[in-house]
């Protein structure tokens, strides 16, 4: 260990892309895992952006000091197109030089994870933490910032219950989560939704029309679909103009939620997920170890390759060509094929739970 603390004396932490509650919980417990062990801190600034153009600040123990309950990022976040050229990875590579930063430990999503392997692989160890609200990684089934988003959800959408009741109104929510719908089914199946639309399940419009107005039947007076922006632009919209047309004496309004969610103080999961995740990145670190993303698995916290991670991810949102797939290894393509079937089969439990909690 000794020899090792040698070799690693300063890190650099950064966090990327869209920002996630929880992810300042992460950037404590990195710093202070490391201040422990004998390693200084550079906090980097605006993500990539500030690794290509310098802007670091040291970290003490106290300069994390009361940031656990924020929401955000303290360290900025940027998207940063140079990072992806040759002549981006030179100047963050020269960065690092400059500040003897021995290993990188970046906070985000698929395209920080992207940036993290461009660095191991120029000689910037560097750990991957998973924040995003969006919970899109498909490596993780959780990544920071998701529980926060869900509550956020919940909350808001208990307001719209109690207005819709007094109103016998149908209210109908557009979530993020981009292309998933895991804020979504997740959020829907917590606030009682009577349909959940996402783009992993079939949506029968139609079919969730005739639950509203059997229900209305049975002396149901408020109405809520969640709908997953993954649905399309204005799908929430047109499905709201559908509801009001088929049933014309029943009053339809849309909400969209947006950046909402992203805000506020993290919640208990996200501040200890947080916390637990950046602590091992730092011993993964401190171990000689590069190139790995933490993740979450049977609610255990394990080490995955990045590039595997990565890999999974295209596979699983059928970015991957089956050539592509062809090409890896016979145990990626199993240990792909068996993941994936499972994460698809939790899925539609969930939506099936849905369906049957909407009567």
């Amino acid at each position: 260990m000794d020899e090792i603390n040698k070799k690693i004396r300063r890190i650099g932490v950064l966090t990327s892309g869209g920002d996630a509650p929880g992810m300042n919980a992460a950037v404590r417990a990195v710093t202070r895992m490391a201040i422990s062990n004998g390693i200084r801190v550079m906090g980097i600034l605006k993500g990539y952006r500030g690794l290509i153009d310098g802007e670091i600040v040291e970290y003490d123990a106290r300069a994390v000091s009361n940031i656990l309950t924020l929401g955000g990022t303290v360290l900025y976040s940027d998207r940063c197109d140079e990072f992806k050229t040759e002549k981006g990875m030179k100047k963050a590579c020269r960065t690092c030089q400059k500040y003897e930063i021995d290993g990188i430990v970046a906070i985000g999503g698929d395209g920080t994870f992207r940036g993290a392997t461009d660095l191991s692989r120029r000689g910037i160890p560097t750990i991957g933490i998973p924040g995003t609200i969006d919970n899109d990684i498909t490596a993780t089934e959780y990544s920071i910032g998701f529980d926060t988003a869900m509550n956020t959800v919940v909350a808001m959408v208990d307001r719209l219950r109690d207005t819709s009741e007094s109103h016998a109104r149908c209210s109908v929510v557009e979530v993020m989560g981009r292309d998933a719908g895991h804020i979504a089914l997740q959020g829907g199946i917590a606030v009682g939704a009577t349909g959940i639309a996402i783009k992993e399940m079939p949506f029968d419009e139609d079919e969730c029309i005739n639950r509203i107005i059997h229900a209305r039947m049975n002396r149901k007076r408020n109405f809520i679909i969640i709908v997953s922006e993954g649905m399309g632009t204005n799908y929430a919209e047109n499905f709201t103009a559908k509801i009001s047309r088929q049933i014309p004496d029943m009053e339809t309004r849309f909400a969209r939620l947006a950046h909402v969610q992203r805000g506020g103080s993290p919640t208990l999961r996200d501040r200890l997920v947080a916390t637990v995740m950046g602590n091992r990145a730092v011993e993964l670190l401190i171990e000689g170890k590069k190139n790995l993303v933490v993740c979450m698995q049977n609610s255990k916290v394990v080490d995955l390759d990045i590039e595997y991670a990565l890999n999974l991810d295209k596979r699983y949102k059928n970015k991957m060509t089956d050539e592509q797939f062809a090409a890896l290894s016979e145990s990626d393509q199993k240990s792909m094929t068996k993941f994936i079937k499972q994460k698809k089969a939790e899925i539609a439990e969930f939506y099936q739970i849905s369906k049957r909690m909407s009567i």
